[in-house]
């Protein structure tokens, strides 16, 4: 089965760094990626725009402009694309001119916002020129929710009920919910099933090695919520898979999402949904998809 991993990271982030070295223990480098990749059949990563000014903030930070990128990848891959990652501090005429000419790259499918690392709601005004942008060029937008990988997030911010107003207003923009809330799962159920132009990832439930997301499968009750979540929802077609590299290997956490999911359901979560959400990827992984 072909895979797609709807989120990745490719960033120069100290808090990424530390983790694939002491926590998920991978090698975090294109060449790390590649590999993983094509051990486990993934044919495209999507990766999520991010930046941190070295000696500055750490992550958030609130002096990159935008668009943020990939900025481990030293030149574009064939089988990683990218959404450009929003600064909301950093949305002036000049950087919103920049996002369009970013938008207009095939390597760029998509629009990353950070909800819960910077102080906006989805709703907020700041981000209607991103939203007409969305629009304009037919890309998706993906929003952090739920728990924040930062102590410094504010989690109010990224609690995924605040996405219902913004999927209201914007009805001709594909929204992705990344995460699918965790651990505010039955609300993001809610938001993804009344909500047709609503969609989840279902990346960043582990953070960890082989041992550890084996660790936490086999606790008692750990993940009821997302049973619940998913068996509530009932729109398996509306959700994709993505890892979260490099906070948690590529293997055992495609073996966490099977065993959570019908197998009926896979080829969609697996590949046919991401197509569907991110339709510049098409020609990269196949123009045939799933309606």
């Amino acid at each position: 089965m072909k895979i797609i991993d709807a989120h990745i990271h490719l960033s120069h982030i100290n808090s990424f760094h530390n983790t694939a070295k002491n926590i998920s223990r991978l090698d975090y480098s294109v060449r790390g990626l590649q590999r993983e990749m094509k051990e486990n059949n993934i044919v495209l990563g999507i990766g999520m725009g991010l930046r941190e000014i070295e000696g500055g903030e750490g992550f958030p930070d609130s002096l990159p402009p935008t668009p943020m990128g990939l900025d481990l990848m030293k030149e574009p891959l064939e089988e990683v694309v990218f959404c450009a990652g929003v600064n909301p501090y950093r949305l002036g005429r000049q950087e919103l001119q920049n996002l369009e000419k970013e938008l207009l790259k095939p390597e760029v499918v998509g629009i990353k916002i950070y909800l819960g690392y910077y102080p906006f709601y989805a709703y907020d005004k700041v981000y209607e020129p991103v939203y007409e942008l969305a629009r304009d060029y037919r890309v998706p937008v993906v929003f952090h929710t739920g728990d924040t990988y930062s102590e410094r997030g504010l989690l109010k911010y990224a609690h995924p009920l605040t996405l219902d107003e913004v999927a209201v207003r914007h009805r001709e923009v594909t929204f992705v919910m990344a995460h699918f809330g965790d651990p505010w799962m039955l609300d993001a159920a809610e938001v993804v099933y009344k909500n047709r132009n609503m969609f989840a990832d279902l990346s960043g439930l582990i953070v960890g090695d082989h041992k550890e997301v084996k660790r936490i499968m086999g606790t008692e009750h750990f993940f009821d919520h997302f049973k619940h979540a998913l068996a509530f929802c009932d729109h398996y077609e509306k959700f994709m898979f993505g890892t979260d590299w490099p906070l948690v290997k590529m293997e055992p956490y495609i073996d966490f999402i099977r065993k959570h999911l019908p197998e009926r359901t896979w080829e969609d979560v697996f590949f046919h949904t991401a197509v569907r959400v991110f339709p510049k990827i098409r020609s990269r992984v196949g123009g045939r998809h799933r309606r």
